[in-house]
């Protein structure tokens, strides 16, 4: 039976291999100290953080993520430590919340390796404090006991490491959240917060019971456009859950001044309930129900289908979870009964020895199956929902082979998310989720172009990787053309040395770009010179609420840049200004799509640090590289291709230039 401990209430530990799991319902950062008899820690040797995750007996995750596992031997522990301290901590410098008294109180608990509770905590009564000490494990005359501690600090990180004895914690602090912010620059945000009405329907009974469930996140409240901590370079690269429907409004710019600039998203109101979704036909007795297309809650069918998908992506990354625990579960039992069974020595001689290592593989084979039966019938349902799904999504939502594409005709509003690829786990490679980001989008996007970003990538030809990458970045631009309505999206190209030509053929074909790709030093100082402008003007007019006082040369319609080959033929000034872009532009509809050689760009030094971590890096091929907020597994990104002789791309392109004409644009 699990202890549900209260603030300074202890538990004897019946066992010495646990693991410590959380679940905070925002991006936490998590690690822990060891400290001596007297609870001091020796050093940074006896710390675990993102950017030294692994100690002896203790290993932390490396990124901050709603949900956590860490992973004990209390056995293992370096020999003078009798306590192991476990600490949360908000990241900072991103944009996300800055006080747990803000956030869902944090949940902590701790199990054995089969998942079992032995005994949980809420911290709960937290406010001020961006930092806390959320238990400790200790020694007490060779019994291992867990005390629940939920000691906050007001001031960080840095004051939580200072009351443990660590010299330089300031130091340290600032390293651990730099070692979180590259972290979180290839995280896959999460989607917004759901409401209790908005949970995802389970289908099946009992496949997702062995499932760790976090506590539902709190709405947040809709950001200005003008907030300055939505605007810094990092802002854009946290997993932090976006406003959600429920609890979004419009944005500050649209409703002050009654002008054109509004880039929230139009379904994200909160005027009335949101539709139920559709119900699934009844199954058959002793059979699960069938999956149905827009299962989840929303205040539309593409809301809901959004929802769904995300329901669908934490599903797997959950079933995915258990799966490798349970394996991992089954592997240490194993040696452990194989430790007990050779320590004696007359077992390491004759048929004693044999049958002891024959029973502990036939154990732990068994604890496998039994793990891999469970995963299967998660994949199978999980499969089965997708193969349902993906028929049914709209073109935004869609890949360039479903034929909704052949039928799409450009809307009339935005859509609430745009897809840009495909995820998957190696446990089951075909079956694909759609990797969606929000619209308008909070982040630039870089597609790396360099032969060191991937196994693929390294075997790839340089010229031919580069073509890829660039014709990754067109695909996707003609994508948000094609979502927009007609006019309230426009795109520039700088491409200094005109090496982009045959990619960005269709565009120029097909006539929607706001001008012929920029060349040359005066091309690229001449477009990064406009758009600034435009950020420069739009900011000033939202802050001074006269968004009818912009010039009428202005286009306030979204502006998406894409630069090719970067940084070559970017001098300093122009380095400066796209950097600037990339920090101020997403708030004001300026976004930037880039394609890159981070090696090439080494020569600027530390100085482009925050443009990369500022972007959602993807490949032209497919490449291990994203991490989901919940378990932090690593996701295999696949790009979205054409189908080989399609002419998809020139068919929507052509309705997005009819479309203009037809607008007047």
């Amino acid at each position: 039976m699990t202890a549900e401990l209260v603030r300074g209430q202890n538990h004897t530990l019946p066992q010495t291999r646990l693991e410590i799991r959380v679940s905070a319902g925002t991006p936490v950062v998590a690690g822990a100290t060891l400290g001596d008899e007297r609870g001091t820690v020796r050093g940074v040797e006896w710390i675990a953080h993102p950017g030294s995750p692994q100690l002896p007996g203790l290993e932390v995750s490396q990124q901050a993520a709603a949900d956590h596992r860490l992973a004990v031997d209390l056995e293992a522990l370096p020999s003078g430590a009798h306590r192991v301290t476990v600490l949360l901590a908000l990241p900072v410098g991103v944009g996300g919340p800055v006080r747990f008294g803000a956030v869902p109180a944090p949940f902590v608990a701790v199990t054995g390796l089969d998942g079992t509770e032995i005994a949980s905590f809420t911290l709960t009564d937290l406010d001020a404090e961006s930092a806390v000490s959320a238990l400790e494990l200790y020694r007490r005359q060779d019994v291992w006991k867990v005390r629940a501690v939920g000691q906050g600090y007001a001031g960080g990180l840095a004051a939580m490491l200072a009351d443990q004895g660590v010299t330089e914690p300031a130091a340290l602090a600032g390293t651990i959240q730099e070692a979180v912010t590259r972290g979180l620059a290839r995280s896959v945000a999460p989607p917004p917060p759901r409401t209790p009405e908005g949970d995802r329907v389970r289908h099946a009974t009992g496949s997702a019971d062995h499932r760790p469930t976090a506590p539902p996140p709190a709405p947040e409240p809709p950001e200005p456009l003008t907030d300055p901590a939505a605007t810094g370079p990092a802002h854009t690269a946290q997993p932090h859950p976006a406003p959600g429907p429920a609890a979004a409004g419009p944005s500050a710019a649209g409703t002050s001044a009654g002008g054109p600039i509004n880039y929230a998203h139009p379904r994200r109101q909160h005027a009335a309930p949101p539709s139920p979704p559709p119900t699934a036909p009844p199954a058959q007795p002793g059979q699960p129900a069938q999956p149905v297309a827009g299962d989840a809650t929303g205040w539309s069918m593409d809301e809901r289908l959004y929802n769904q998908i995300w329901g669908m992506f934490e599903d797997l990354a959950r079933a995915v979870a258990a799966y490798r625990s349970a394996v991992d579960f089954a592997e240490s039992r194993m040696d452990q009964e194989l430790d007990r069974a050779l320590s004696d020595p007359r077992n390491r001689i004759g048929g004693a020895g044999d049958r002891a290592r024959e029973a502990a593989r036939a154990k732990r084979d068994e604890l496998t199956s039994r793990a891999r039966e469970a995963l299967d019938r998660d994949l199978a349902q999980l499969t089965a929902e997708a193969a349902v799904v993906e028929p049914a999504l709209p073109a935004a939502y869609a890949g360039w082979g479903n034929p909704v594409w052949h039928a799409h005709r450009i809307p009339m509003e935005i859509p609430m998310a745009l897809r840009i690829g495909d995820l998957h786990l190696p446990e089951r490679t075909d079956l694909r989720i759609p990797l969606l980001v929000r619209l308008p989008l909070e982040r630039g996007i870089w597609v790396d172009s360099g032969r060191a970003a991937s196994e693929a990538a390294a075997l790839m030809d340089t010229d031919r990787l580069r073509r890829l990458a660039m014709e990754t970045a067109v695909a996707h631009a003609a994508r948000l053309l094609a979502v927009y309505p007609p006019g309230e999206f426009a795109v520039h190209v700088i491409d200094p040395a005109g090496s982009a030509a045959a990619p960005l053929a269709p565009l120029v074909e097909a006539g929607v770009l706001a001008g012929p790709p920029a060349a040359g030093p005066g091309g690229v100082a001449s477009v990064l010179a406009h758009l600034t402008r435009r950020v420069d003007l739009v900011q000033m007019a939202v802050r001074a609420r006269a968004a009818d006082s912009l010039p009428p040369d202005l286009d306030t319609g979204e502006q998406l840049l894409v630069v090719n080959d970067f940084p070559h033929g970017f001098d300093d000034r122009a380095v400066t200004q796209l950097r600037y872009l990339a920090d101020e532009g997403p708030a004001v509809g300026v976004h930037l799509l880039m394609v890159a050689d981070r090696e090439e760009a080494s020569a600027y030094g530390p100085i482009l640090d925050p443009l990369w971590r500022s972007l959602l890096r993807i490949t032209p091929v497919a490449d291990s590289h994203l991490a989901d907020p919940w378990v932090g597994h690593a996701w295999t990104y696949e790009p979205l291709t054409v189908p080989p002789g399609s002419r998809v791309l020139e068919q929507v392109l052509a309705a997005v230039a009819e479309a203009r004409r037809a607008a007047g644009r």
